[in-house]
């Protein structure tokens, strides 16, 4: 099994990345889902399936922060009728 470190800052691999250089969400998902697969064959001596589940770990972060992140521009801050301000998501202000 060949061990390839995903890094989260890298050059652009066949559009993997985005314009800044940092990998996407999907690139990330992608290659955890490889290293599950990887694991789950059984066939990694102990330091690659280590090094593997080390990295799983990372990109597991990393998509982690991001679907928050994107959770997070989904959310308004809006106005309420009494002036005070309040949270609310952005489907609840399509449905108002």
């Amino acid at each position: 099994i060949a061990i390839s470190r995903w890094q989260p800052q890298s050059q652009n691999r066949g559009g993997m990345t985005t314009r800044k250089g940092t990998k996407t969400f999907e690139a990330a998902l992608k290659r955890l889902e490889e290293i599950v697969d990887a694991l789950e064959e059984g066939e990694a001596s102990l330091d690659e399936a280590m090094a593997l589940y080390e990295e799983g770990l990372e990109l597991s972060r990393f998509c982690g922060e991001k679907l928050k992140a994107t959770e997070l521009r989904l959310k308004k801050l809006s106005k309420t009728i009494d002036g005070q301000f309040e949270l609310t998501d952005f489907d609840e202000q399509e449905r108002s």
